[in-house]
């Protein structure tokens, strides 16, 4: 070979780079779309006739719909942290419990596709509540760079201020022109608290709009009006996301973008988030990719868990998982859902999920949590409370810190105090080792059939079923060493044994450290 082919070889080798830096990505861009605190239930296009989700509802029709999503763990920083790496919350350490640090080693898929090239972002709530930690002497965004710039005046006072739309705007005029995208629009709302009567005010809603309140809840105008604020700031919710894309199809995205709507868990509401049952776990959830999912407005029945999210990430991608640096993921990919033809289950691995709890918020002797384990199979769901002494919702001297403060709460407390416990028990008592309910005709799951001899053979189904999965899976509330949980840190010490503190007169009013719990939620110690 002369020098001078050398040189024309050369040339085109330094032409062949220039072009495939000039040529955009074919990979898809990514825009994940998470609610604060909203339950299956309250979406227009899932059943519901008093709250409107338009948006919601046209991705469905534009993707697949999925029926039985369920989150693994109904608190919002341990259930986006098993969406962030694809693992249970039992399997993450401090990161299964809430305002906690999260563990420096356990990486998270936003980290491995910014390193393969995507560009990062997010706006509004990312993983949080908890500490991050750092990374290099920088703090760890675990969802990317934020975009937080742009603020607007909510409709409500208790509404978050950021303007999810502009500042996605503002992310795409500034992102790399011809690299694809991770976006991560994690809205503010519906998380409490709400502008009281803010539904029937602003919303044009009305009490008698509502077919059913829970039958673990009075049904008056307290609870119904509380409904309605809820139902609100779902819709405003909605009305963000049809904001974002706008900026989709403004910008010629669409057809290669991964859109992805869901909620971390469920309502902010006694029996529901911070518990295990079906309003607690059960998730909004639907996905359009015109370019990679095959047909329109599917509906997919297998039961999903938020822990195939990273590993469906991943493979769009073109990730080699194994080699990404991340932990085994416990989930997997949904892309045979994408891309078969119909709405049957494709196997046996779609067919049952797993629930789970450690320490939410603090409020017990000793910084117990209450841990929980639990599965649904077969339309049923079986829960394992590990520790039935405890309390479920926490004590009472330090508010019942596991269910958020709310009309609702208030009421069924204020009722208890005059004798009436018909709806305290469903939340704020002890409860059984073990529950087992019929999901297909007790939506409510106040009908525990865990002791009726006719369910003694699929109760132990189920528990044997759970026992082995969660083994399989290096549960430490199996192996002996669950009590872990309890003692890992929380993200700041003056959370650090709170209840002794409350119940030694340290302090004083104990609600001004919590925020979210009114006064008159905290009862004295007996």
């Amino acid at each position: 070979m002369n020098n001078k082919t050398k040189l024309i070889l050369v040339g085109l080798g330094i032409f062949q780079l220039i072009e495939a830096s000039t040529v955009a990505d074919s990979r898809p861009n990514i825009v994940f779309c998470i609610a604060d605190d909203a339950s299956y239930h309250h979406f227009s296009g899932n059943g519901c006739t008093w709250v409107n989700t338009p948006a919601f509802d046209k991705i469905g029709k534009e993707g697949i719909r999925f029926t039985n999503c369920y989150t693994p763990n109904a608190k919002s920083a341990p259930s986006r942290a098993c969406i962030l790496t694809g693992r249970n919350s039992w399997q993450l350490r401090e990161a299964g419990n809430h305002i906690t640090n999260f563990p420096s080693d356990i990486k998270v898929f936003t980290e491995v596709l910014s390193e393969v090239g995507y560009d990062v972002a997010y706006t509004g709530k990312g993983w949080a509540p908890g500490n991050p930690g750092m990374k290099n002497g920088v703090k760890r965004e675990l969802t990317g760079t934020p975009y937080q710039k742009h603020r607007r005046t909510p409709p409500t006072s208790a509404m978050g201020t950021c303007d999810y739309a502009t500042n996605f705007a503002d992310f795409l005029k500034n992102k790399s022109e011809n690299k694809p995208f991770f976006f991560w629009f994690g809205s503010v709302e519906p998380h409490r608290g709400y502008e009281y009567g803010s539904g029937i005010k602003n919303g044009n809603k009305n009490t008698n709009m509502i077919d059913k309140v829970p039958s673990f809840w009075p049904d008056n105008d307290t609870v119904r009006t509380d409904m309605l604020d809820y139902a609100y700031e779902i819709e405003y919710y909605d009305k963000q996301l049809g904001e974002i894309m706008h900026e989709l199809e403004k910008n010629n995205l669409l057809d290669n973008t991964i859109v992805v709507v869901t909620s971390d868990n469920g309502m902010p509401f006694p029996r529901s988030k911070a518990n295990q049952y079906e309003y607690s776990h059960h998730m909004p959830l639907v996905i359009c990719w015109p370019e990679g999912i095959k047909g329109k407005g599917r509906i997919a029945n297998d039961y999903v868990s938020f822990i195939d999210l990273a590993p469906t990430f991943l493979e769009v991608a073109g990730v080699n998982s194994q080699t990404s640096g991340m932990l085994p993921f416990a989930g997997k990919s949904l892309s045979p859902i994408f891309n078969r033809s119909d709405d049957r289950f494709v196997d046996e691995g779609w067919e049952e999920v797993l629930l789970g709890r450690e320490r939410d918020d603090y409020g017990r002797p000793k910084n117990q949590g209450y841990p929980i384990r639990a599965i649904i199979r077969d339309g049923y769901l079986y829960i394992w409370n590990l520790k039935p002494d405890l309390l479920p919702a926490g004590n009472p001297e330090t508010g019942y810190l596991d269910v958020d403060g709310s009309p609702t709460k208030s009421y069924i407390l204020s009722m208890n105090r005059r004798g009436d416990s018909s709806y305290f028990k469903y939340s704020f008592s002890a409860r059984p080792e073990e529950e087992l309910y019929d999901l297909r005709r007790d939506l409510d799951c106040v009908e525990n059939l865990a002791e009726e001899q006719r369910c003694q053979d699929l109760k132990n189904k189920l528990r044997k079923r759970l026992e082995e999965r969660l083994l399989e899976q290096d549960d430490p509330r199996l192996l002996g060493g669950g009590d872990v949980f309890d003692n890992y840190r929380y993200d700041t010490e003056n959370k650090w044994n709170f209840w002794e503190r409350v119940i030694s007169g340290e302090i004083k009013e104990p609600w001004k450290q919590t925020g979210w719990v009114t006064p008159t939620d905290y009862e004295q110690y007996e």
